[in-house]
Formats: C-alpha cells, sequence, structure tokens
C-alpha cells in the first residue's frame, strides 16, 4: 500500500508531461492505470475502521466518530490538491470525459455549459464562468482564519469554477426563491427563504443532483473538527456555542433534508475511497448515510418537495403492492442500475438492468414508509402503505 500511495504523484507528473507533448494514447494508459490501482486497493471500508460505535447513538456516536477520523489523519499541504483532484474528481459519471467534475457547473442531464481539463485553467483571475477553476471550501476559510488541517482537508474542499465559487463567497447554503445571481447550471445567490430561519441575509443553493453531497460535506467538517469549532467563527452556519450540534438550526435543519432527498451517489463513493487513499480519514456519513439521522434525528423540513422529483414518475404512488411501473422523460433503458433508498439514506435495495425487458420494478417486500427511487439523474419519492 505504501508503495502505491507513493506512485501517485509519478503518475500525475507523467500524465501532465505526455499531455503537453500530445502523445494522447499514453496520456489514457497512464491515468487509466493510476486509477485502476487507486481502485484495486481501496475498493471498501477498511475492516474495523469504525470499531468502537456498535450501540451508539446522539452526540455519543459523533464524537466516537470525531475520535475515528481524527486519528491516522495525515496532512497534505493547500497545493497538492491539485495533484490529488484527477484521482477524486474527474467526470466518470456524466459526460465521463474524465474532465474537473464541478458540482457549480455540471449539467447533469445534457451537455455542460464548459469544461475544465486539470491543470489547465487554474485560478488566477476571473470575470465570467468557464474563465478557470479554483478551490471551494464548503465551510469558507475565513471562518478559521485559513488554518490547516482545515484549509487543505479534500473531504469537504471541491474544485470548482472560479467565479460561481466567488459569488457563492462565504454565504451559508440556503434555499432561495427570488435570485439575484443564477449560474449556467442553476445554481442560486439570493435572500435566505430556508423555512424557520434566523438568518435572512444571502445565501447560496446550488442544484439538486449535488444537495446531499454538499451537506455531508458539512456535516463530515462539524464532526471532524468538533474540540476546535468554538474557536471558530460562526458565519451564520457553524454552532460555535453548542459544538455538540455543530451547525446553526436552521442550517442543520436544511442540510438534514438535503441529505434525504439526494441520497449517497457513486461519484461521492469513490471520492470517499480516494480521499481515504490520500489522506487517510473517511467521511463517515457517505460510508453510514443512516448515522446522519441516527445523531441528530430527521430534519422539521421534511414534508413532500414536488420540485425535488427529476422527470421520473412512480405508479401507483402510494405503493399498495410489490410492483411498481416508472416512466420518466428520457429513455430509462440506458440505465444500467436503479436505487431505492429509505428515508435515514440507507440503499434498502439495487435493481441490476432495470429497465431491460420493461419499465417495472418489484419490491422486495418493503415495509411501509417513504421512499427514494433514483436512477442516474433522475429520483422521486414514493410511499408504500
Amino acid at each position: 500500500m505504501y508503495i502505491v500511495n507513493n506512485l501517485y504523484p509519478f503518475f500525475i507528473k507523467l500524465f501532465y508531461t505526455f499531455s503537453a507533448l500530445n502523445f494522447l494514447k499514453m496520456k489514457k494508459c497512464i491515468f487509466i492505470l493510476a486509477v485502476g490501482m487507486f481502485g484495486i486497493t481501496n475498493a471498501q471500508i477498511p475492516t474495523g475502521y469504525y470499531d468502537g460505535t456498535d450501540g451508539l447513538t446522539g452526540y455519543a456516536l459523533k464524537t466516537k466518530l470525531a475520535q475515528i477520523i481524527t486519528s491516522g489523519y495525515s496532512q497534505h499541504s493547500y497545493d497538492a490538491l491539485d495533484d490529488e483532484y484527477p484521482l477524486s474528481d474527474a467526470d466518470k459519471y456524466y459526460e465521463k470525459d474524465n474532465t474537473v467534475l464541478d458540482i457549480y457547473s455540471e449539467n447533469p442531464t445534457g451537455n455542460d455549459p464548459y469544461n475544465y481539463i486539470f491543470g489547465q485553467k487554474k485560478c488566477g483571475n476571473y470575470s465570467v464562468e468557464g474563465d478557470c477553476y479554483n478551490k471551494e471550501h464548503t465551510v469558507p476559510q475565513s471562518l478559521f482564519n485559513e488554518k490547516l488541517p482545515m484549509k487543505s482537508d479534500i473531504h469537504h474542499i471541491l474544485p470548482t469554477d472560479g467565479k460561481v465559487n466567488g459569488m457563492r463567497s462565504n454565504y451559508p447554503y440556503g434555499k432561495v426563491n427570488n435570485a439575484s445571481y443564477l449560474s449556467k447550471n442553476g445554481s442560486k445567490v439570493g435572500p435566505n427563504a430556508t423555512p424557520g430561519a434566523t438568518y435572512s441575509g444571502s445565501v447560496f443553493e446550488p442544484i439538486n443532483e449535488f444537495k446531499g453531497d454538499v451537506a455531508r460535506c458539512l456535516l463530515y467538517f462539524v464532526t471532524r473538527y468538533q474540540n476546535q469549532l468554538s474557536g471558530f467563527s460562526s458565519g451564520n452556519i457553524l454552532n460555535t456555542s453548542n459544538v455538540n450540534q455543530g451547525l446553526v438550526t436552521w442550517e442543520l435543519n436544511l442540510l438534514l433534508l438535503w441529505h434525504q432527498q439526494d441520497p449517497v451517489s457513486q461519484k461521492e463513493i469513490d471520492r470517499n475511497n480516494a480521499a481515504y487513499a490520500y489522506q487517510k480519514n473517511r467521511n463517515p456519513y457517505i460510508d453510514h448515510p443512516e448515522w446522519v439521522t441516527t445523531i441528530w434525528g430527521t430534519s422539521p423540513l421534511a414534508v413532500d418537495d414536488a420540485s425535488f422529483s427529476k422527470n421520473l414518475t412512480i405508479a401507483p404512488n402510494p405503493v399498495k403492492g410489490n410492483v411498481i411501473s416508472i416512466t420518466g422523460d428520457k429513455d430509462l433503458k440506458q440505465f444500467k442500475k436503479a436505487f431505492i433508498y429509505n428515508m435515514v439514506g440507507q440503499n434498502v435495495q439495487t435493481i441490476e438492468n432495470p429497465f431491460q425487458t420493461g419499465n417495472t420494478i418489484t419490491l422486495k417486500n418493503l415495509p411501509k414508509g417513504v421512499y427514494i427511487l433514483k436512477t442516474g439523474e433522475l429520483n422521486t419519492k414514493f410511499i408504500i402503505e
């Protein structure tokens, strides 16, 4: 493992060297080899990684997780993230072209407005979208005075377009009804319209496809740095007086909702594995999404949000038997897997090649409750009675 991990910089340097010389075939082979070695060595949660969590609930579980993900953490420089991003944030899920997967520009249902190649067009100066990409701290650096290790912790730092990152500024994430700024993929800046919020200033709302990703970044942060939160600034995000809760109440409630609405994706799982290979710790809320509810409970905002369902319909809904019929605004045969999640984020059923012979799915005796069906970038809620 030591040898493999320490070969990463070698592969990345070779990748860019051959890219500059236009040896395209060799570039592709080196990149695939590097990613392939990563996939072989980091395919799952290490045995025993979460030892000691059995039977724990609430903030006792959160404190134990903080100990686990802090122990063995390997700190890297802020600049080192640039060499890691080709392994952690390449687009293998939408266009599948290995460009920078930027949650602020990615269009999950069509062509992206622009793309970045790793190592090219890094910011620098920018004036419009598409000028350059940089690093987005989902928890703004100003809240912890740009100190390490928070400044370089890959679990909450994503490569994003410079202009949209700048427009996000250090605003909290929130719900926007009247946008003062709209990015090309639909991300918004505007007055906070989150129900129950005690803050009415500007917030940033990413598109539905990545709301759960952002939520789990912040939940990781307030767990990993639980013992340091009291020394940070709140920024209407962090709860510095109640470090167990970690986030101010309105923000927490919204992120719990986003976690529920947008379940863990394969992109997040792969990124979590890459992050573990890089800095030797994991995001527990990607490995065990049910722990979010175990620690913080369910969001009081968890009502049916019709605007979140994306071009996918289930009939009958509510479901009264074991067979459901699915329709969408795309050819469903293109999707190789469908996933069903319960409302604490657990994957309760995976269906291989679900739409090759029709548009019905047989449920596996799921108990009564509310579920999310997700296939590709499409998802919707349904109820089993």
